[in-house]
């Protein structure tokens, strides 16, 4: 199954209670869907553990949120229809489609262009050349001279 395919088959739902587990998510979400039959038309259900230690044993508890992968796009549109903004064990559902996790590159969305090695080396200049702040004063001096040969003349 391409990327592109799952992430559109796969809603998030965000807002679950501590005592929901995977099998419930299953039950209340294999409900939706046109191609709903005996086996059910879910193809996974993911619920995040909280605990992101490899290195502490698992406690049971999750993040709050769950994803659930539908075999056809128009099952997971039901599920979203149906389910969001409704109420499972007392707490509120958010339901969407999932969005695809994001790359290393895309992480780094939020970084200067300049801290970047191939943008520097593109576009800036050795030190030498560049001038810097000796150059600058210099060109500030040459240009008094040239404003005060302007007013004496």
């Amino acid at each position: 199954m391409e990327e592109g395919t799952k992430a559109k088959k796969t809603v998030f739902v965000g807002g679950i209670a501590e005592e929901v587990d995977e099998s419930k998510i299953y039950e209340t979400f294999s409900t939706f869907g046109k191609y709903n039959c005996s086996n059910g038309d879910i193809i996974e259900v993911q619920l995040p553990p909280a605990n992101t230690n490899p290195h502490q044993p698992p406690d049971g508890k999750h993040r709050g949120f769950a994803f659930v992968t539908y075999g056809s796009s128009a099952d997971a549109q039901d599920a979203i229809d149906n389910m969001d903004m409704n109420e499972l064990s007392g707490h509120v559902l958010k339901v969407n489609l999932a969005r695809p996790m994001k790359t290393p590159m895309q992480l780094g969305g939020n970084r200067a262009v300049w801290e970047s090695e191939e943008w520097l080396k593109e576009h800036v200049k050795p030190l030498a050349e560049s001038g810097g702040v000796k150059a600058r004063t210099q060109q500030e001096e040459t240009s008094e001279s040239k404003d005060e040969d302007a007013m004496e003349e």
